[in-house]
Formats: C-alpha cells, sequence, structure tokens
C-alpha cells in the first residue's frame, strides 16, 4: 500500500494553505468510500489488449488496469479489494449516473457532450483515431479512402461519432457493442475496416501481427479521463493527485512501455493534468 501517497492525497481534500482543515470528504465523495469501505467498483472493459483486459485465468492486466490500481491505493484501497466490472462503451455514462461502479477507467475520452452527466479527471492519456485493416489490404490508406467501404466501429463511442459527422456519407457504418466483434467482423471480411483509437487498435494489431496493421494518420484527439459521478469534486481532487503521484514516481511511463512498447503505437508524453 503506498501509504504516503494516499496520506498526500487526501491532504490536497481537506487542507488549504489560506482556510485550514475541513473535517472530511464530502459524504457520497468516491474518497469517503474509499476511506469507510476499503472498497471500490472500478467499470473498464475486459477485452482491450494493452488497456484492459480479462485473462483466461482471470487476472486484470493492461495499462487502465494499472491506472485503476495506483488510484486505488493513493486512496487507501488495496487492489485485492477492487471489484472489477465489465461496461461497454454505451453504459459508462449510466453506470456512473446509477451509482453502479464508483469511477469509469475505460478509454474514456472527455467531451463537452459527457461532462454535462460525468465528472471527469485527468486526463491521464491522449491517443487518437485511427484505421485497422487486413494486412493485405491495399486500398485503404487512411480515412479519405473510405468511399464505397464498409467501417465498424463501436456503439456509444467518440470514433462511430466522428465517422457519423465526417464520412458518413462516404461509408457504410457498421456498429457493434465491443471491439472484439469489429475485429470478428473484419477478419471474416465482413467489414473492410475498423476504426476506434489507435492505442486500443495497437493492441489487437500485438495480437495478429500476421494479419492486421494500422494505416494513416490518426485523425482526431482523444483525451482519456477517469470518470466519476457529477459533483464529486472532492473525488476529483483526489484522484487527480494520485494521476499526477504516478506520473511524478515515474510508474506512468512504465506501465505505458510495459504494455505498448512492442506495439508500434505513438505515445506522447504524460499529458498535463487539465479537468481541475
Amino acid at each position: 500500500m503506498r501509504r504516503s501517497g494516499a496520506l498526500a492525497a487526501v491532504a490536497v481534500l481537506i487542507c488549504t494553505a489560506l482556510s485550514g482543515c475541513t473535517p472530511s470528504a464530502a459524504e457520497d465523495s468516491v474518497v469517503t468510500k474509499a476511506a469507510d469501505t476499503g472498497t471500490l467498483v472500478i467499470g473498464t472493459r475486459f477485452t482491450q489488449p494493452g488497456l484492459s483486459e480479462r485473462t483466461l485465468d482471470g487476472r486484470f492486466v493492461g495499462f487502465d488496469i494499472d491506472v485503476g490500481r495506483f488510484v486505488a491505493a493513493e486512496l487507501g484501497v488495496d487492489p485485492d479489494d477492487i471489484t472489477w466490472r465489465d461496461v461497454v462503451a454505451a453504459e459508462r455514462e449510466e453506470v456512473l449516473t446509477s451509482g453502479a461502479v464508483d469511477m469509469v477507467i475505460s478509454t474514456f475520452s472527455i467531451t463537452a457532450e459527457r461532462k454535462k452527466n460525468v465528472l471527469f479527471a485527468g486526463p491521464y492519456f491522449v491517443t487518437g483515431q485511427s484505421l485497422m485493416v487486413r494486412k493485405k489490404t491495399t486500398d485503404i490508406t487512411g480515412p479519405s479512402s473510405l468511399d464505397g467501404k464498409k467501417l465498424c466501429s463501436v456503439t456509444g463511442t467518440t470514433s462511430a461519432e466522428e465517422v457519423k459527422a465526417r464520412f458518413a456519407k462516404r461509408v457504410t457504418l457498421v456498429e457493434y457493442p465491443r471491439e472484439p466483434d469489429c475485429v470478428t467482423a473484419l477478419l471474416a471480411g465482413l467489414v473492410d475496416a475498423v476504426t476506434t483509437d489507435e492505442a486500443i487498435l495497437a493492441g489487437y494489431v500485438a495480437e495478429h501481427p500476421e494479419l492486421l496493421k494500422i494505416v494513416g494518420k490518426q485523425f482526431s484527439v482523444e483525451r482519456y479521463g477517469i470518470g466519476l459521478p457529477k459533483g464529486d469534486v472532492d473525488g476529483r481532487r483526489a484522484v487527480n493527485a494520485a494521476l499526477q503521484e504516478m506520473i511524478d514516481t515515474g510508474e506512468w511511463r512504465a506501465s505505458v512501455q510495459k504494455h505498448f512498447g512492442g506495439s508500434g503505437i505513438r505515445v506522447s508524453n504524460p499529458p498535463p493534468i487539465t479537468e481541475r
């Protein structure tokens, strides 16, 4: 347990230089739940190689998983006391507003529309939308070459919305609830390309390098945030402090290298935390 980090995160919440200390975080804050119960429920996805994946032997691995464990530890929760819940993209806002999870760490892009219903901490990672095709494909080199093609994306993601807004007149959009469904459709020849964040696509290319490849340049900017229930400003302060600690100690970069080092993904430096 990172006791010093946990104390630092809590100190950010309860003390200020000008006004002194307040008794505690809000009663309904994730900080209070972590302190009172020693547990957290974190929504993520179980089928994103490199990011968040449940292995056949029941382990949870990936960059998003590492972020979740670090943040939980900073809040005083042991990794064994985290309950991971599989949440598809279209459910992420719903599980937060209903209280089914305490936070969502699941390639959750920060957008103005989502911020109407969700409070974000972070960002903790920046990537961009890209395209994945079969290895032998030569006529798709980027979004400008999608005329007449079938393109697969995940329902409820910014990737699907981006395609609808910019390419809907030129492509047939096929949507599934999960990325593995799109990958299966691509390998079976049912669609011509898959679009989502490059960080997600890289995991599938790493699994099937002889069958899949990423083409073209990124054509959006996706800033991943940790989703919290609307109004939990105490929770956001604590999570932001935890993310900064992960960056400052080098654990952020170590995790990125571990999970993306061999994938060829374009990774920038840690992003500045701007959601305050």
